[in-house]
């Protein structure tokens, strides 16, 4: 029996496939379940809806990535930061992704996740630093933070 998937089935199939499985797994486990329904004509205009549908959003969500990534790579972008320093012009403690999101979204007005931060290790010097931020999963782009002393 052929079956369109509603979900992502493990060893199966992904949401959206249309694949040929037996009949009573299909009937007892699957179409029960709500897991999968028959491939019908109407049931696979729907899927298709479904896919352009989501596509259309991707692609949606990949030109804001984009528009970010040249806003954050434009030399005027910098995040501004301030901290308590030594005779050495070391910090005191550091400069984590959490208070660089905390400058970001109070400078520009950008809220953003710190896990979207790639700051291997925590920022202990002054001067610019390069922070990578992933915008998403084909866009990377370069924030310009500066650290200098208070």
């Amino acid at each position: 029996m052929k079956v369109v998937f509603l979900e992502d089935v493990k060893g199966r199939g992904k949401k959206g496939e249309i694949k040929e499985v037996p009949d009573g797994y299909a009937n007892n486990f699957l179409i029960k379940n709500k897991k999968a329904e028959p491939a019908t004509g109407k049931n696979l205009g729907a899927v298709k809806g479904r896919q352009r549908a989501e596509e259309k959003i991707a692609a949606e969500e990949l030109a804001d990535a984009k528009k970010l990534k040249d806003f954050f790579e434009d030399e005027k972008t910098v995040v501004e930061l301030k901290g308590k320093t030594g005779a050495d012009g070391r910090l005191f403690g550091a400069v984590s992704s959490k208070q660089i999101v905390a400058a970001l979204e109070k400078q520009y007005k950008i809220k953003m996740d710190k896990r979207k931060m790639q700051l291997d290790q925590p920022i202990h010097s002054l001067g610019f630093v390069d922070v990578p931020v992933k915008l998403h999963r084909d866009v990377t782009a370069n924030l310009r933070v500066h650290v200098s002393e208070e």
